[in-house]
Formats: C-alpha cells, sequence, structure tokens
C-alpha cells in the first residue's frame, strides 16, 4: 500500500504464518471506500504482491562426492538419487571398481557434469546435449563471454529425450535411457551370471561366466544398436570373434560379438535402432546367435531389461 490511512475491521489480535501466495486484486479509490475489511483513504492503492516460492530453489553447483570404503555406483545411485547413466556420464573414463579416496561429480538435478574443454561455446555444448543455449547459461548463471576451459557446469537434461550426438541428433531416438533389443523379438537364450555350460571362461571368481546375454537368431539376421553413441572398435577379437564396440552417449560400452559382417566403422556416430551388422558364429560360439555385453568402467555389467527382447 502507498499514500494509505487503511484500518482492517476485524483484525485478529495474534499473526499465524502461512505459507504459499498472497491473492490480492488492485484497487484504488479517488473517494475513499472499502474492500472487503479493508477501509481505504482517497490515495489508497493496493498492488498486486508477486507469487513467492513456498519451497527451496534447487541447488545448482555440481555435488562432489568422496568414495568411501565399500561404496558402489548403486549405494552411490540411492543415496543420491542419480542414475547409473549420470554418473557414468559425469566422470569420463571412470573405471571400477571404486577406490576410497577418489573423488566423483554428480548432477544435483537431472543430468550431466560437464567440463568445459578449449573450442567450446555456449551453443556447442547446448547442442551436444540437447538442450537450449539460454538453459545452460542461466541453470550456471554465467555469460557466453565467461565460458573458459576447465570450468566444470551443471547441464540439466531431460532424461526422457536423453542427450544428442554431435551431429546435434537425438542419440536415443526410441527409448532415451533404455536399452532397445538389437534383434527385436529375439528369445534370449542365456543371460548374464555365473553358468554350468562349461565354453565360458572363468571369470569373478566363478568357473564359467557369462559376461553378456545371448539372442537367437539366425545367420544374417541385422543387427540395430541397441543404445546411440560412436563406434570405437570394431574387426577381431579374442572369443568375441568379429564384433563392434559401440560407446555409448553416456559412455557405457556395447560389444556386439560372434558377427558375421561389420556395418560400421571406427569413429561413426550411430542412433538408437541403426543397423550396424549381421549376425554369425565367429569366435567362441557354437551356432549363430548375436553374444551382447555392455561394461561399465570396463567391467562386464548385467544389461537388465532390453526394450523389445
Amino acid at each position: 500500500m502507498s499514500s494509505y490511512a487503511a484500518m482492517d475491521r476485524h483484525f485478529p489480535t495474534t499473526l499465524t504464518a502461512r505459507l504459499g501466495p498472497v491473492n490480492a486484486q488492485a484497487v484504488s479509490l479517488d473517494a475513499g471506500g472499502g474492500y472487503g475489511d479493508v477501509s481505504l483513504g482517497r490515495y489508497s492503492t493496493i498492488i498486486k504482491p508477486v507469487s513467492l516460492p513456498t519451497s527451496a530453489l534447487p541447488n545448482r553447483k555440481p555435488i562432489r562426492y568422496t568414495v568411501t570404503e565399500g561404496a558402489t555406483l548403486e549405494s552411490i545411485e540411492r543415496a543420491y538419487g542419480v542414475t547409473l547413466r549420470e554418473i557414468i556420464w559425469s566422470n569420463p573414463g571412470l573405471r571400477l571398481p571404486l577406490k576410497a579416496g577418489q573423488t566423483l561429480e554428480l548432477p544435483p538435478v537431472p543430468g550431466v557434469v560437464i567440463e568445459v574443454k578449449p573450442g567450446d561455446s555456449a551453443d556447442s555444448l547446448a547442442a551436444a546435449y540437447g538442450v537450449d543455449s539460454t538453459t545452460l547459461l542461466g541453470f550456471n548463471d554465467i555469460r557466453a563471454s565467461q565460458l573458459k576451459p576447465g570450468m566444470i557446469l551443471v547441464v540439466p537434461v531431460d532424461l526422457q529425450v536423453g542427450p544428442n550426438l554431435g551431429n546435434g541428433a537425438p542419440a536415443d531416438p526410441m527409448h532415451a535411457g533404455q536399452l532397445f533389443c538389437p534383434i527385436q523379438g529375439a528369445e534370449i537364450i542365456q543371460k548374464f551370471g555365473p553358468t554350468s555350460f562349461t565354453l565360458e571362461p572363468p571369470y569373478a571368481g566363478y568357473a564359467h561366466f557369462h559376461t553378456g546375454i545371448d539372442l537367437l537368431a539366425q545367420y544374417g539376421t541385422p543387427i540395430d544398436a541397441a543404445a546411440g553413441g560412436r563406434v570405437t572398435a570394431t574387426g577381431y577379437a579374442d572369443y568375441f570373434g568379429l564384433r563392434v564396440e559401440i560407446t555409448d552417449s553416456y559412455g557405457l560400452v556395447e560389444i556386439y560379438a560372434h558377427m558375421s559382417n561389420v556395418s560400421m566403422n571406427v569413429g561413426e556416430e550411430v542412433h538408437q535402432g541403426q543397423k550396424v551388422g549381421l549376425v554369425g558364429s565367429s569366435g567362441l560360439s557354437i551356432g549363430a546367435h548375436l553374444h551382447l555385453q555392455l561394461e561399465v568402467g570396463g567391467v562386464p555389467t548385467d544389461p537388465g531389461t532390453l526394450v523389445g527382447c
């Protein structure tokens, strides 16, 4: 109120705080009068207030977590409400097992923590992570001219959309944040974990351990990318035979093994659902099938549910 003489006819003797915005309407009376229980003078004016937030604003600084003895990615997920992909994405080159004392960067909101590299700009970073440059700058409270190599930023990303490839196209246009079954409708004939199948090599203290999942398919069946990313290896490798390795946009590594033909070259970008090659039986194999292996920090990890298998 300004230049007012107001009297509440039923003003309480005590006040009780109440959260939430105040509702009011603009009132201007030239000759005095009243509004509700409030008496107004000749020059009284009530201005409608701006609603104020009733809950704390999100922290916009990266969470710096120091690994404790016995901590795992799963325990960090539970403690901080982040996903496996966000942890790997925010810590490029992370290797497992975690070591006590090492430091991890965690996003305070759904998204990723990044370090600005030489040559990066607000527009290039926004395009790479699938956000608007004003969102990137505004969230970190900086201007484009203030970007410098070495700066640590938080990029809020809608995980239902996911990140972009280097060319600006969505990496996972079909099922963001999930693995797409490379052969839709295929039967899973062997799962991840210890097995009695003696052809499998020893691993993790087990005499025989299957480090991926096997999908049954006929020789020459097309294989599609489970998630988008960049091809980081092709060719023959140990018992994998002919294989394609894709490091996805979050930093997880997908290996497609026992192939008969490879459609991709190292360095190429691939989006989810794009053909990477054909089913075969090369390497340590007793029949046509696809061995799909997911690695996190260099360690074979259960891929979990594949959409469409």
